[in-house]
């Protein structure tokens, strides 16, 4: 990208950013933005024409009071007890969106996988792998990308876990 010739991005700033540095510059242009709110899961998937489980959820939690991103495929809800479990903390609850703010940089609705400013242990579902391309929140509530999961994986700084809640 040479100065003279910014390129555009319908990508929140900081998240574009932090894709250029990540070396993912080409995933800027593959980003989609949607006149509509797509701040749940149902929303994104109905919006791109995806099954639910293509998308990524970044949600934040809190265990023992510290900030831990979990990502999770839209189809499904996380186990915070296999959390709990997988990260030997006496509690884990939902992180209050003023935390999941100052942790990541972005609202409730928005929050990519990666590029927040805050760095905090990230757990990823295996369900995630099931797919060949999974669809993330781009640092808005209106833009999304598109990325194989274990790239995402990857660049997230994500272990892989079982956290995903099964029936009883």
């Amino acid at each position: 990208m040479s100065a003279t010739a910014p390129e555009t991005s319908d990508a929140h700033p900081r998240f574009a950013e932090a894709l250029r540095e990540l070396g993912l510059a080409d995933v800027i242009g593959r980003t989609r933005r949607f006149p509509e709110q797509t701040r749940t899961a149902q929303e994104a998937a109905a919006a791109i024409g995806c099954e639910l489980s293509q998308i990524c959820k970044s949600l934040i939690f809190a265990a023992d009071s510290v900030p831990v991103l979990v990502l999770m495929d839209g189809a499904s809800r996380v186990d915070v007890e296999l959390v709990r479990r997988e990260l030997g903390a006496e509690k884990v609850t939902r992180a209050k969106a003023d935390v999941v703010r100052a942790t990541t940089g972005y609202a409730i609705g928005g929050v990519p996988p990666f590029g927040h400013v805050t760095r905090t242990r990230v757990l990823a579902d295996r369900s995630l792998l099931e797919h060949d391309v999974v669809w993330a929140a781009a640092g808005t509530p209106y833009t999304v990308f598109p990325m194989d999961p274990k790239t995402l994986i990857a660049h997230a700084g994500g272990t892989v876990v079982d956290v995903r809640e099964t029936a009883k």
